[in-house]
Protein backbone atom coordinates (compact mmCIF):
# COMPACT_ATOMS: atom_id res chain seq x y z
CA UNK A 1 0.00 0.00 0.00
CA UNK A 2 2.92 2.41 0.58
CA UNK A 3 4.05 2.09 -2.29
CA UNK A 4 0.69 2.95 -3.99
CA UNK A 5 0.37 6.29 -2.23
CA UNK A 6 4.26 7.20 -2.96
CA UNK A 7 3.23 6.34 -6.65
CA UNK A 8 0.25 8.78 -6.56
CA UNK A 9 2.17 11.35 -4.54
CA UNK A 10 4.20 12.45 -8.13
CA UNK A 11 2.23 14.95 -10.27
CA UNK A 12 4.20 13.65 -13.23
CA UNK A 13 3.15 9.82 -12.20
CA UNK A 14 -0.54 10.82 -12.08
CA UNK A 15 -0.25 12.61 -15.11
CA UNK A 16 0.94 9.39 -17.20
CA UNK A 17 -1.89 7.49 -15.00
CA UNK A 18 -4.01 10.02 -16.81
CA UNK A 19 -2.82 9.65 -20.36
CA UNK A 20 -3.63 6.00 -20.27
CA UNK A 21 -7.03 6.88 -18.83
CA UNK A 22 -7.87 8.89 -21.90
CA UNK A 23 -6.21 6.02 -24.05
CA UNK A 24 -4.76 2.69 -22.87
CA UNK A 25 -2.42 0.54 -24.09
CA UNK A 26 0.35 3.03 -24.73
CA UNK A 27 3.74 2.11 -26.00
CA UNK A 28 6.77 4.34 -23.70
CA UNK A 29 7.25 6.41 -27.13
CA UNK A 30 3.34 7.30 -27.00
CA UNK A 31 3.28 8.21 -22.98
CA UNK A 32 6.34 10.59 -23.54
CA UNK A 33 4.20 12.70 -26.42
CA UNK A 34 3.75 16.08 -24.95
CA UNK A 35 6.28 15.58 -22.01
CA UNK A 36 8.88 17.74 -21.45
CA UNK A 37 11.04 15.14 -20.03
CA UNK A 38 13.51 12.46 -21.49
CA UNK A 39 12.38 9.38 -22.77
CA UNK A 40 14.48 7.62 -19.27
CA UNK A 41 12.80 9.34 -16.91
CA UNK A 42 9.33 8.48 -17.84
CA UNK A 43 10.68 5.07 -18.12
CA UNK A 44 11.66 5.95 -14.70
CA UNK A 45 8.61 6.95 -13.49
CA UNK A 46 6.55 3.70 -15.62
CA UNK A 47 8.44 1.58 -13.69
CA UNK A 48 7.68 3.35 -10.26
CA UNK A 49 3.79 2.72 -11.18
CA UNK A 50 4.23 -0.76 -12.44
CA UNK A 51 5.87 -2.04 -8.98
CA UNK A 52 2.94 -0.40 -7.45
CA UNK A 53 1.29 -2.47 -9.77
CA UNK A 54 -1.31 1.02 -10.56
CA UNK A 55 0.11 0.14 -14.16
CA UNK A 56 0.91 -3.48 -15.81
CA UNK A 57 2.27 -4.35 -18.89
CA UNK A 58 2.07 -6.87 -21.83
CA UNK A 59 4.40 -7.59 -24.67
CA UNK A 60 2.18 -7.07 -28.55
CA UNK A 61 5.59 -8.79 -31.05
CA UNK A 62 8.14 -5.77 -30.35
CA UNK A 63 5.98 -3.54 -28.27
CA UNK A 64 5.76 -3.38 -24.73
CA UNK A 65 2.53 -1.99 -23.87
CA UNK A 66 0.74 -0.29 -20.85
CA UNK A 67 -2.20 -0.61 -19.44
CA UNK A 68 -4.26 0.68 -16.13
CA UNK A 69 -4.32 -1.60 -13.49
CA UNK A 70 -7.54 -1.07 -11.28
CA UNK A 71 -7.08 -4.29 -8.91
CA UNK A 72 -4.42 -1.97 -6.74
CA UNK A 73 -6.81 1.16 -6.16
CA UNK A 74 -9.78 -1.47 -5.07
CA UNK A 75 -8.13 -3.38 -2.71
CA UNK A 76 -7.09 -0.01 -0.81
CA UNK A 77 -11.32 0.38 -1.21
CA UNK A 78 -12.02 -2.25 0.09
CA UNK A 79 -9.37 -3.87 2.09
CA UNK A 80 -8.02 -0.98 4.43
CA UNK A 81 -9.99 1.82 3.22
CA UNK A 82 -11.14 1.88 6.63
CA UNK A 83 -8.03 3.25 8.21
CA UNK A 84 -9.28 6.96 6.27
CA UNK A 85 -11.43 9.70 7.12
CA UNK A 86 -13.82 10.25 4.62
CA UNK A 87 -11.91 12.33 2.50
CA UNK A 88 -9.52 10.39 1.64
CA UNK A 89 -12.18 7.57 0.86
CA UNK A 90 -13.96 10.00 -1.63
CA UNK A 91 -10.63 10.76 -3.28
CA UNK A 92 -9.66 7.14 -3.96
CA UNK A 93 -13.24 6.13 -4.54
CA UNK A 94 -13.31 9.47 -7.18
CA UNK A 95 -9.62 7.52 -8.19
CA UNK A 96 -11.21 4.15 -8.87
CA UNK A 97 -14.11 4.83 -10.69
CA UNK A 98 -11.84 6.76 -13.06
CA UNK A 99 -9.24 4.07 -13.77
CA UNK A 100 -12.35 1.59 -14.46
CA UNK A 101 -14.71 3.28 -16.45
CA UNK A 102 -12.45 6.19 -18.08
CA UNK A 103 -10.21 4.13 -20.10
CA UNK A 104 -10.33 3.70 -23.76
CA UNK A 105 -9.34 0.12 -24.96
CA UNK A 106 -10.22 -3.11 -26.39
CA UNK A 107 -8.75 -5.19 -23.64
CA UNK A 108 -8.48 -4.81 -20.08
CA UNK A 109 -5.86 -5.36 -17.94
CA UNK A 110 -5.54 -6.14 -14.19
CA UNK A 111 -1.94 -7.47 -12.22
CA UNK A 112 -2.55 -8.47 -8.27
CA UNK A 113 -0.17 -10.37 -6.19
CA UNK A 114 -1.09 -12.86 -4.06
CA UNK A 115 0.98 -15.01 -1.10
CA UNK A 116 -0.20 -18.58 -2.41
CA UNK A 117 1.51 -20.76 -4.85
CA UNK A 118 0.74 -21.12 -8.53
CA UNK A 119 -0.15 -24.53 -7.88
CA UNK A 120 -3.01 -23.68 -5.04
CA UNK A 121 -4.11 -20.39 -7.87
CA UNK A 122 -4.78 -22.48 -10.49
CA UNK A 123 -6.50 -24.61 -8.30
CA UNK A 124 -8.29 -21.64 -7.36
CA UNK A 125 -9.01 -20.76 -11.05
CA UNK A 126 -10.20 -24.12 -12.40
CA UNK A 127 -11.99 -25.65 -9.51
CA UNK A 128 -15.55 -25.31 -9.51
CA UNK A 129 -15.90 -25.76 -5.68
CA UNK A 130 -12.95 -22.91 -5.11
CA UNK A 131 -14.59 -20.86 -8.39
CA UNK A 132 -17.92 -20.64 -6.88
CA UNK A 133 -16.46 -18.96 -4.06
CA UNK A 134 -14.25 -16.41 -5.00
CA UNK A 135 -16.06 -15.61 -8.83
CA UNK A 136 -19.79 -14.60 -7.65
CA UNK A 137 -21.49 -18.02 -7.01
CA UNK A 138 -19.76 -18.80 -10.73
CA UNK A 139 -18.91 -22.85 -11.33
CA UNK A 140 -16.83 -24.16 -14.48
CA UNK A 141 -16.68 -27.38 -15.46
CA UNK A 142 -14.13 -28.26 -17.83
CA UNK A 143 -11.07 -31.09 -18.83
CA UNK A 144 -8.92 -27.77 -18.96
CA UNK A 145 -6.78 -29.07 -21.74
CA UNK A 146 -7.11 -26.70 -25.07
CA UNK A 147 -9.90 -26.84 -27.35
CA UNK A 148 -12.02 -28.63 -24.40
CA UNK A 149 -15.64 -27.35 -24.07
CA UNK A 150 -16.62 -25.49 -20.82
CA UNK A 151 -20.00 -25.58 -19.27
CA UNK A 152 -21.07 -22.33 -16.87
CA UNK A 153 -22.72 -22.63 -14.19
CA UNK A 154 -23.52 -18.67 -13.14
CA UNK A 155 -26.02 -18.05 -10.40
CA UNK A 156 -27.48 -21.68 -10.70
CA UNK A 157 -27.92 -21.33 -14.51
CA UNK A 158 -26.05 -23.74 -16.52
CA UNK A 159 -24.86 -22.41 -19.60
CA UNK A 160 -23.44 -24.58 -22.75
CA UNK A 161 -22.22 -23.77 -26.32
CA UNK A 162 -19.58 -25.12 -28.72
CA UNK A 163 -17.85 -21.56 -28.88
CA UNK A 164 -17.28 -21.92 -25.11
CA UNK A 165 -13.98 -23.13 -25.17
CA UNK A 166 -10.60 -23.60 -23.58
CA UNK A 167 -8.07 -21.58 -25.86
CA UNK A 168 -4.47 -22.66 -23.75
CA UNK A 169 -3.86 -24.07 -20.82
CA UNK A 170 -0.45 -24.49 -19.43
CA UNK A 171 -0.36 -25.38 -15.73
CA UNK A 172 0.08 -23.83 -13.50
CA UNK A 173 1.32 -20.83 -15.52
CA UNK A 174 -1.38 -19.69 -18.50
CA UNK A 175 -4.75 -20.11 -18.48
CA UNK A 176 -7.28 -18.62 -21.64
CA UNK A 177 -10.22 -19.42 -22.48
CA UNK A 178 -13.94 -17.80 -24.36
CA UNK A 179 -16.00 -15.88 -21.94
CA UNK A 180 -19.80 -17.67 -21.62
CA UNK A 181 -22.46 -17.40 -24.05
CA UNK A 182 -25.40 -14.68 -22.87
CA UNK A 183 -28.52 -16.87 -23.05
CA UNK A 184 -32.04 -15.47 -21.86
CA UNK A 185 -32.05 -17.70 -18.59
CA UNK A 186 -28.93 -16.44 -17.37
CA UNK A 187 -30.35 -12.18 -18.05
CA UNK A 188 -33.61 -13.67 -15.80
CA UNK A 189 -30.84 -15.62 -13.26
CA UNK A 190 -29.09 -11.66 -12.66
CA UNK A 191 -31.73 -9.28 -13.37
CA UNK A 192 -30.70 -8.34 -16.89
CA UNK A 193 -34.05 -7.23 -18.87
CA UNK A 194 -34.77 -8.48 -22.86
CA UNK A 195 -32.94 -5.37 -24.33
CA UNK A 196 -29.53 -5.42 -22.26
CA UNK A 197 -29.24 -9.43 -22.82
CA UNK A 198 -29.87 -8.59 -26.71
CA UNK A 199 -27.61 -5.76 -26.45
CA UNK A 200 -24.38 -8.17 -24.58
CA UNK A 201 -25.59 -11.17 -27.04
CA UNK A 202 -25.17 -8.90 -29.77
CA UNK A 203 -21.31 -8.58 -29.24
CA UNK A 204 -18.91 -10.46 -30.34
CA UNK A 205 -17.41 -13.20 -27.69
CA UNK A 206 -14.18 -11.68 -25.68
CA UNK A 207 -12.13 -13.70 -24.28
CA UNK A 208 -10.17 -14.28 -20.50
CA UNK A 209 -6.21 -15.16 -20.01
CA UNK A 210 -4.40 -15.72 -16.69
CA UNK A 211 -0.29 -15.22 -16.43
CA UNK A 212 1.08 -16.71 -13.28
CA UNK A 213 3.99 -15.62 -12.20
CA UNK A 214 6.09 -16.36 -8.90
CA UNK A 215 7.94 -13.58 -7.16
CA UNK A 216 9.09 -14.84 -4.34
CA UNK A 217 6.40 -15.95 -1.76
CA UNK A 218 4.05 -14.10 -4.15
CA UNK A 219 2.22 -15.11 -7.63
CA UNK A 220 1.58 -12.17 -9.66
CA UNK A 221 -1.55 -12.43 -11.20
CA UNK A 222 -1.95 -11.04 -14.73
CA UNK A 223 -5.99 -11.13 -15.99
CA UNK A 224 -6.31 -9.60 -19.35
CA UNK A 225 -10.08 -9.39 -20.72
CA UNK A 226 -9.30 -9.23 -24.48
CA UNK A 227 -11.32 -8.68 -27.85
CA UNK A 228 -14.18 -6.06 -26.36
CA UNK A 229 -15.76 -3.73 -28.15
CA UNK A 230 -14.31 -0.51 -27.34
CA UNK A 231 -16.53 1.59 -25.58
CA UNK A 232 -19.25 -1.76 -25.47
CA UNK A 233 -21.48 -2.60 -22.98
CA UNK A 234 -19.53 -5.96 -21.79
CA UNK A 235 -16.24 -3.66 -21.32
CA UNK A 236 -18.28 -1.53 -19.23
CA UNK A 237 -19.61 -4.53 -17.05
CA UNK A 238 -16.52 -6.04 -16.94
CA UNK A 239 -14.32 -3.29 -15.52
CA UNK A 240 -16.47 -2.85 -12.53
CA UNK A 241 -16.50 -6.72 -11.90
CA UNK A 242 -12.60 -7.82 -12.07
CA UNK A 243 -11.51 -5.84 -9.51
CA UNK A 244 -14.11 -7.22 -6.93
CA UNK A 245 -13.43 -10.85 -8.17
CA UNK A 246 -9.86 -10.83 -7.88
CA UNK A 247 -9.74 -9.23 -4.73
CA UNK A 248 -11.85 -11.88 -3.47
CA UNK A 249 -9.89 -14.42 -5.04
CA UNK A 250 -7.07 -13.13 -3.37
CA UNK A 251 -9.24 -12.67 0.33
CA UNK A 252 -9.48 -16.77 -0.51
CA UNK A 253 -6.33 -17.65 -0.84
CA UNK A 254 -4.59 -15.63 1.93
CA UNK A 255 -7.17 -15.71 4.66
CA UNK A 256 -9.65 -19.08 3.63
CA UNK A 257 -12.55 -16.34 3.35
CA UNK A 258 -13.74 -14.05 0.77
CA UNK A 259 -14.85 -10.40 1.49
CA UNK A 260 -18.26 -9.49 2.55
CA UNK A 261 -21.04 -8.85 0.71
Amino acid sequence: MDRVFRALADPTRRRLLDSLRARNGQTLGELCVGLDMARQSVSKHMAILESAALVATLRRGRSKLHYLNAASINDIAERWINRYDQARINALTDLKRALEESAVTTEFVYVTYIRTTPQQLWQALTDPAFTRRWWQSTAIESAWTAGSPMTWDHHGVAIAHPDQLVLESDPPWRLSFTWHTFTPEWAVAIGFDAGLRATVAAEPRSKATFDLEQEGELVKLTVTHGDLVEGGTIQRLISTGWPRVLSDLKTLLETGDTLPV
